[in-house]
């Protein structure tokens, strides 16, 4: 479908119809929008940013509530049927129940999903079911106490546990525990957290360690590449089955007759470009057409210039349509930078 769409737009790829869908010049299709709603985190993760936080954008520069529920409405009516909300630590936002429902309202949106860190999940988990929440990510990537006040530099292993069980037992369509892996860190709790797969219909991902940390701990000798991952699984695990999961799930498996998933996301390595149908509004507004992207379209100021939503879904198609073909490309070319991932949106 996205091939036939290409055929629709000028050679020079300048766009001038808000009415098509968003595609690249790749032939690549984006439905699944993630919008950062804040910066600021209740943790301080050493793979994220650094104990004393760094100089988060002030209110008057982050998206409002209306306009967050602006872009939403736009996007949706260009092909997005997927949304997740992420930060920072969306927990903290106090609109995040009516920024749900309001997408949920939306025809067209399919899934509505949350990235956190778990910390305020329990006690929210209720008014996020009822908003109409699909799907959770908890940040988790270690089952260690000790460790966990290493990693957060902060308390409350066991409240993210009491969210996740939480989750679990609140019937979403989809529960899944992200776990930055790290090397002579956490490579050796790799067997505890496939046992959170075994009796309950969990995906835990072993995700890469990525370079937006502040510079703090990237190469260091830290980074875990998704290829060792695999092997250190085949190695641990009796039975490991390949099974089918999303886009970013590059390898996955299911473990023995375990009920859950087990998935490795090579975010580094980035062999998962080709099937990106992403699209990322930071929470200052700024669209990324890549995780990796150097360069930033400024939609908040256009929408607070008094652009028409027409004049927005061209630069949204703009934007898209000039997406390198992978994220080793968007690393080298342009001079913005976000150093740490909670200026991004996780």
């Amino acid at each position: 479908m996205a091939e036939n769409l290409i055929q629709s737009y000028p050679e020079n790829g300048v766009l001038k119809n808000p009415a098509l869908p968003i595609v690249d010049q790749f032939g690549r299709s984006f439905t699944y929008l993630r919008i950062a709603l804040n910066e600021q985190c209740n943790l301080r993760c050493i793979y994220c940013m650094p104990e004393e936080g760094i100089d988060f954008r002030t209110e008057d520069k982050l998206l409002t509530t209306d306009e967050i529920c602006r872009f939403i409405e736009i996007l949706s009516k260009m092909g997005i049927s997927k949304i997740r909300f992420t930060g920072g630590e969306p927990l903290l936002r106090t609109d995040l129940s009516q920024l749900i429902h309001f997408a949920n309202e939306l025809d067209g949106v399919e899934s509505i999903h949350l990235t956190t860190n778990g910390i305020l999940l329990a006690k929210n988990i209720n008014i996020l079911k009822d908003a109409g929440l699909t799907g959770i990510n908890i940040s988790l990537d270690t089952l260690n106490a000790k460790k966990f006040k290493i990693i957060t530099r902060r308390e409350g292993l066991d409240l993210v546990l009491n969210g996740l069980e939480k989750a679990i037992k609140s019937g979403f369509h989809s529960v899944k525990v992200n776990v930055v892996a790290m090397r002579d860190f956490n490579n050796d709790e790799l067997l505890d957290f496939i046992e959170l797969t075994k009796n309950y219909n969990v995906t835990v991902r072993f995700i890469e360690l990525m370079p937006f940390d502040s510079h703090q701990i990237w190469k260091t000798g830290k980074f875990y590449g998704a290829d060792q991952i695999v092997s250190d699984l085949e190695k641990q695990v009796k039975k490991l089955i390949p099974i089918d999961g999303s886009k970013t799930e590059h390898y996955v498996f299911q473990v023995n007759d375990y009920e859950g998933k087990v998935a490795v996301i090579p975010a580094y390595s980035r062999s998962l470009c080709g099937e990106c149908n992403r699209i990322r509004i930071t929470a200052d507004g700024k669209l990324l057409n890549c995780l990796y992207s150097q360069g930033e379209t400024n939609l908040r100021d256009l929408m607070r210039s008094g652009a028409t939503n027409e004049e927005i879904q061209i630069e949204i198609q703009q934007t898209m349509w000039n997406k390198l073909e992978d994220g080793w490309e968007a690393q080298h070319l342009g001079k913005d930078h976000r150093e740490s991932m909670t200026q991004i949106g996780g």
